[in-house]
């Protein structure tokens, strides 16, 4: 065993890792792991470099002692890592690359050194430079396999060619996992990727095996419910409904525990969906009314919008959950403010947004605090990043913007709003799609919209695939449903 200094200090960059690469894995997530996942005295420390001071402090300290060739100052590798892990959760990437570079280059037998591969790959990734990230992630993953680092590096090679558009790679990668690591910490995201990476090269017959692999070897858990899952979205992407239905019919039965990617709503849904494109509609009809709908729920105000399309009984049902989910909605409306209308109205209208869209994603990203900042390092109102505002603010006029300005509601509504009307613009018509691209990335988004083969947003929102992205979308659309029923598209309160 390492010291235990050691151990604190891989543990809290290892965590580092996880919340901040969450921009490109699970972006921005609502609560933070930190205090379920770690010991007390690592959660602290982490929280501290988190913070705008730390940032400023370790910028200080590095320019206060670096050597008179400008070369930062030769550390402990351990104080290396920490300062790496304050400028990565910060997303000051390239100074994270300094200390670990110096790791690697002062150190090259310290246990630490997988570590700092693994962050430099990483940040790469985050940045999506994938093909400078890639041969990291090789070499890393052919050297250090007895390391969890190692063998993060062996998974993130597929991850990496997925991004780079060879899904068929990416899945022959995901396979290699699995036989070399049966046991490993990735293993059973491994097997539902592979399934999904081989539809994405168009190869669906080769899934199916994978689906069946998947629910043979992780019987009993999560992961078996979700490979059946996928075979639901697969029938329903090739639109073999006999097939869809007998899988939705059989999920239906499944246990819906944590870890599930999917809920009984959702597969409701995609039954009636298959109902309804069969040519089934009675049936789809009585499936949709079944679906619960309320103010929170994203799939039940979906069904309530097919059955007032499908007409019939349907329609004087959709008309009773609409004036319910509207009553709901006015009791509670203290809950959904409008501020900065004035801002909002010219920025987001101007460019082409809802206003309200905008609401309902401020409202999930910060609760409308100013000073908000994320364990991923977005700041402000509508939680921007480094990377972000550099991108849109000579769009908007916004030039050198530095951390602190991120939190102006003024700057974040300008960049948010230019960043927002190129989603729109990515995705027209599928606010779902603009709300995921928000949290997870517009690339990933596209795979998910090439994957789901129909244009119908719960298709769309069912191959979401991270799980916080897609819990982040029902929240989105939850909100802007209520400030749709709330307030006019120019923010002035109905009735």
């Amino acid at each position: 065993m390492t010291p235990l200094l050691h151990f604190a200090a891989v543990c809290v960059s290892t965590l580092a890792f996880a919340l901040a690469c969450m921009r490109a894995e699970n972006p921005r997530p609502d609560v933070s792991p930190v205090a379920s996942a770690f010991a007390p005295a690592e959660a602290t420390l982490v929280a501290e470099n988190q913070t705008d001071d730390a940032l400023a402090n370790t910028r200080r300290m590095d320019k206060a002692e670096r050597t008179a060739e400008g070369q930062l100052a030769r550390l402990s590798a351990e104080d290396h890592l920490r300062r790496a892990a304050t400028y990565h959760t910060n997303r000051a990437f390239a100074e994270a690359r300094d200390h670990w570079q110096a790791i690697i280059m002062r150190y090259p037998n310290d246990p630490n050194v997988p570590v700092a591969m693994f962050g430099i790959g990483r940040s790469l990734f985050q940045e999506r430079r994938y093909n400078d990230a890639l041969p990291i992630f090789e070499k890393l993953g052919n050297s250090y396999q007895q390391t969890e680092s190692g063998r993060d590096g062996f998974y993130y090679v597929a991850a990496t060619l997925l991004r780079m558009s060879r899904a068929a790679d990416a899945a022959t990668r995901y396979g290699e996992y699995t036989v070399k690591f049966p046991q490993g910490e990735r293993v059973e995201n491994a097997y539902l990727n592979a399934i999904d990476s081989l539809r994405e090269a168009g190869r669906p017959d080769e899934a199916l095996p994978w689906i069946a692999r998947a629910r043979t070897q992780f019987v009993g858990k999560p992961t078996a419910t979700n490979a059946l899952f996928a075979r639901l979205r697969l029938d329903v992407a090739r639109s073999d409904w006999p097939a869809a239905l007998r899988t939705a019919e059989e999920l239906s039965r499944a246990s819906f525990g944590r870890g599930v990617q999917t809920t009984p709503a959702e597969v409701a849904y995609l039954r009636a969906f298959s109902l309804e494109r069969a040519g089934r509609k009675e049936q789809a009809s009585k499936i949709y009314q079944t679906i619960p709908d309320s103010l929170n729920s994203y799939y039940g105000a979906l069904a309530t919008a097919r059955l007032q399309t499908l007409g019939g009984e349907g329609k004087l049902v959709a008309a009773t959950r609409t004036n319910r989910v509207l009553t709901e909605a006015l009791a509670v409306k203290e809950n959904y403010p409008a501020p900065y209308r004035e801002t909002l109205v010219r920025e987001a209208t101007g460019r082409g947004v809802d206003p309200r869209l905008m609401l309902a994603i401020m409202r999930q990203e910060s609760s409308f605090i100013t000073t908000a900042k994320s364990p991923a390092a977005a700041r402000g109102l509508m939680q921007l990043t480094v990377d972000t505002a550099a991108k849109y603010g000579p769009m908007v006029g916004l030039s050198n913007l530095r951390e602190n300005d991120f939190y102006r509601p003024e700057v974040s509504i300008k960049l948010a709003s230019a960043y927002l009307s190129e989603l729109s613009a990515m995705f027209p018509n599928l606010p779902e799609a603009v709300a995921a691209s928000y949290n997870g990335g517009e690339d990933n988004v596209a795979r998910w919209v090439k994957r789901a083969a129909h244009s119908d947003s719960g298709v769309f929102t069912s191959e979401v695939g991270f799980a916080e992205s897609k819990d982040y979308v029902l929240k989105v659309m939850a909100n802007f449903r209520a400030y749709k029923l709330l307030y006019t598209d120019d923010l002035k309160a109905r009735g």
